[in-house]
């Protein structure tokens, strides 16, 4: 079974591994290409009750080798700077 990584958009780790495998090297392109990280709900909606993008982002240097994978945020995360 797929591990669903982005709770509030419905998206998997193999459609992110997917992504990254026709191009995507950051962040903010496995956003565009999956919406992955682009929800406002983690926190209802993830069992684990976080946001979705340290997993993104682990899974892009995973894949990638790569540690410059981007910053992020998703909507749920606060405005001010502070982690989500």
């Amino acid at each position: 079974m797929d591990e669903t990584v982005c709770f509030c958009r419905g998206v998997t780790r193999d459609a992110i591994v997917e992504a990254i495998r026709r191009g995507a090297r950051d962040l903010k392109a496995i956003q565009e290409a999956t919406g992955a990280g682009t929800g406002d709900r983690c926190k209802d909606l993830n069992p684990r009750g976080v946001c979705c993008i340290p997993d993104i982002q682990a899974i892009l240097k995973a894949e990638t080798g790569s540690s410059d994978v981007g910053p992020g945020r998703c909507s749920c995360c606060p405005d001010d700077g502070s982690r989500c």
